[in-house]
């Protein structure tokens, strides 16, 4: 570490996607330069031309390791992958030459990470398709750490302001979702919640668990994962000293929670998670026909590294537009930052 500054390395997400703009804009915050010390993981060439569709003064410093990394506001340091053709490059369109930039700027970063050379990662948005046609056969960026980081136990945390959801699955099918929910992994799963509140330094360790069917099953009326999975869990959880509370229709648990009554939640499958989590965190310009404001930060527990991540797509329909909302990339590295902190004294 150059400084008492965190070092946060920043993938570009998918070239073709708004994922350069916002790391651009992001550093261009100066209270970035103020918290830690960024560098973004990508194609130099890529941000050169953003720099210039931007209409801004600023400077890409290219470097080719982080010791070589300036840290200035205005001169953002772009570790240089050279793996895109600008001439090749469409915005908004999938491509294999696309998916493998963005999953080689998240190996990249991995292994930095591993390595001890940055304190933390950010991710851009990557099509999952785009790199699958590269080759790279992954549900998503958290199968990829986990992958390249050897973790079997993980799951993902959601995060914006009250609303803070972990999910018991998280790419597959609703069918397979449904086979997921299973005692251990709910314990699992809370304790995981439980750790990363205390990471976010929240004082309310409250946990929330989801039923899966309607009105948490019924008393076993509409299926029994309620009463033969997550009841036992939660048992468990609270004789293991967690303050936890379930199952819990989602129905109801989810507008608690938006209250602050929950510290946080467990959600038991993907969509479930997701839609009351964007329903906080996006905000829609109907008139403009443009998104105001994306929220969100995806936080992936269990991991030997931090990462934290945009909680939105590629955005292919605004690539390239400079219309692009940079807020949820700069709640995502501040997010890392503070989870540096947070490791760094508990390591103390």
């Amino acid at each position: 570490m150059i400084s008492d500054k965190p070092v946060i390395g920043i993938t570009m997400g998918d070239p073709a996607s708004i994922g350069p703009e916002i790391a651009i804009k992001a550093l261009l915050t100066e209270r970035i330069f103020e918290i830690c010390n960024p560098v973004i993981i990508g194609d130099a060439s890529v941000f050169n031309d953003i720099i210039k569709r931007l209409d801004t003064n600023a400077k890409i410093n290219v470097i080719k390791s982080i010791s070589d990394a300036k840290f200035i506001y205005g001169e953002p340091d772009v570790f240089d992958l050279q793996n895109v053709d600008m001439g090749q490059l469409r915005f908004g369109e999938i491509s294999a030459m696309a998916g493998n930039a963005s999953f080689e700027a998240v190996k990249k970063v991995i292994e930095l990470a591993l390595a001890g050379e940055v304190d933390a990662t950010v991710t851009g948005p990557i099509n999952k398709k785009s790199v699958n046609e590269a080759g790279h056969h992954f549900a998503g960026h958290t199968e990829i750490y986990a992958h390249f980081t050897n973790t079997k136990k993980y799951a993902m945390l959601l995060v914006e302001e009250n609303m803070k959801v972990i999910h018991v699955s998280t790419h597959v099918s609703l069918r397979q979702a449904c086979d997921l929910v299973k005692k251990e992994r709910i314990i699992q799963v809370i304790e995981l919640l439980h750790n990363g509140l205390i990471q976010l330094g929240e004082t309310n360790l409250k946990i929330g668990v989801a039923g899966l069917n309607p009105h948490a099953g019924d008393s076993g009326l509409f299926g029994t994962e309620d009463d033969l999975e997550i009841l036992p869990a939660v048992q468990e959880a609270r004789e293991a000293g967690y303050q936890v509370e379930g199952p819990v229709p989602a129905d109801t648990l989810f507008s608690k929670a938006s209250t602050g009554y929950y510290g946080g939640i467990v959600a038991m499958y993907h969509d479930q998670g997701h839609i009351p989590f964007k329903l906080t965190g996006f905000k829609w310009n109907a008139q403009k026909q443009q998104m105001d404001s994306v929220k969100g930060v995806n936080i992936t527990m269990g991991l030997p590294i931090i990462r934290t991540s945009v909680d939105h797509g590629t955005a292919f329909e605004i690539a390239g537009k400079g219309v692009a909302s940079s807020d949820a990339m700069i709640l995502a590295i501040e997010s890392a930052v503070q989870l540096s902190k947070a490791r760094l004294n508990q390591n103390a």
